[in-house]
């Protein structure tokens, strides 16, 4: 994927979002706000101004009016520039088209869990499947409303996020039902680290158990 000169997805927000008009900073956060942006970006609305700024230094935002209305402090209105529209574009594109890695929370958690005892583990995951399965029950839910009053176009991002959280839930339960058969390959030498202290050879030099010879 190509290296950006600006590689902060807000900045990408507000592109797109000044796309439908030239707007002020606080236009473009009530905007991002109002269509639900906030749920699928992360969106530092302190941030918003200087990356308004950065926009603009880059070429891709410009100036396109001052509004002042009464004794109100003055409003710099931008506007998307042409340079702007292809920056966007290939972005998008590159987003769209190219995976690429990215470090979830929980796969990092995921990383170090053997730390954990195993029966740590499963009571917390049996925990996380629950507080999944009520996070997927809520969102079908929100997302059978939202088809009632929103073309699909505008919830494919909700989609996207609901069915990340229901393979996670599946992931979750299968990953349970190892732990609790002990049909887990290396749990038995896993528990026996944490009941022992011992740390079994093939866990430093990560070959499976039981293929040493």
């Amino acid at each position: 994927m190509k290296r950006r000169k600006l590689g902060n997805p807000l900045a990408l927000a507000v592109m797109v979002t000044l796309q439908q008009k030239p707007m002020h900073p606080y236009e473009i956060a009530q905007t991002l706000r109002a269509q639900g942006k906030d749920a699928s970006t992360k969106i530092n609305y302190g941030s918003l101004y200087t990356v308004v700024q950065n926009l603009e230094k880059h070429g891709f935002v410009e100036v396109t009016d001052v509004e002042r209305e009464g004794n109100r402090p003055e409003r710099t209105v931008y506007g998307l520039t042409e340079a702007g529209r292809q920056e966007m574009t290939e972005w998008m594109s590159d987003l769209v088209a190219v995976p690429v890695k990215e470090f979830p929370i929980f796969e990092t958690a995921l990383s170090l869990v053997g730390v954990l005892h195993p029966d740590d583990v499963e009571r917390l995951l049996d925990e996380r499947l629950r507080n999944l399965d009520v996070q997927v029950a809520a969102g079908r839910g929100a997302l059978q409303k939202l088809y009632e009053t929103l073309p699909r176009l505008f919830l494919v991002e909700t989609e996207y996020q609901l069915h990340m959280l229901e393979a996670q839930a599946d992931w979750v339960r299968g990953f349970l039902t190892e732990l609790r058969k002990g049909s887990l390959p290396g749990v038995e030498e896993w528990r026996r680290f944490h009941e022992t202290g011992e740390i079994p050879p093939e866990f430093l030099t990560g070959e499976a158990p039981g293929t040493q010879t």
